[in-house]
């Protein structure tokens, strides 16, 4: 029996589908294989809304012992320049288009940034799409971290 292509992004209380893709040294990594709870953030390169969103993302990063993998929908190349344009230190891992997107797909994804907090039981607490101000701060508050400086504008949301 054939499987259904997810068509709707997977949301809060959804079992997270286990992958395996390379990461930026061609080790082979899986869901199945991080500590959790784990943070999952897809991107594009050229996506101006990820260009946004990933600094942020990047201050978390750094203020917390949490799992976040950065999971590019670019070649390595493209990967690689944008974690250093943007001083991404988060592992990336790789979901090529050659491919055919394959942890991009078991997601439901449409749109990038999407991102996912996973529980330890391997569910979906936490998803969202494009620059979402609460969905951010929510994920400083499970972090511990603050995810803005005081005094920045941050808007409430841009579309990804």
């Amino acid at each position: 029996m054939a499987s259904k292509k997810q068509q709707t992004m997977l949301r809060e209380g959804a079992l997270a589908p286990d992958f395996q893709l390379e990461d930026i040294s061609g080790e082979r990594r899986s869901l199945s294989g991080m500590r959790r709870p784990a943070l999952l953030a897809f991107f594009k390169a050229a996506c101006p809304t990820c260009q946004y969103t990933f600094p942020f993302l990047e201050r978390l990063h750094r203020g917390s012992d949490v799992e976040m993998y950065a999971i590019s929908q670019d070649d390595r190349e493209s990967t690689e320049e944008f974690r250093r344009e943007f001083e991404i230190t988060m592992p990336a891992l790789l979901d090529p288009a050659d491919d055919s997107y394959p942890a991009s797909n078991a997601y439901g994804l449409s749109h990038v940034p999407s991102i996912f907090w996973i529980e330890p039981d391997g569910r979906i607490s936490l998803a969202f799409v494009g620059f979402e101000k609460k969905g951010m701060e929510e994920l400083g508050r499970r972090l511990g971290t603050e995810p803005f400086e005081p005094g920045e504008y941050v808007p409430e949301w841009k579309s990804g």
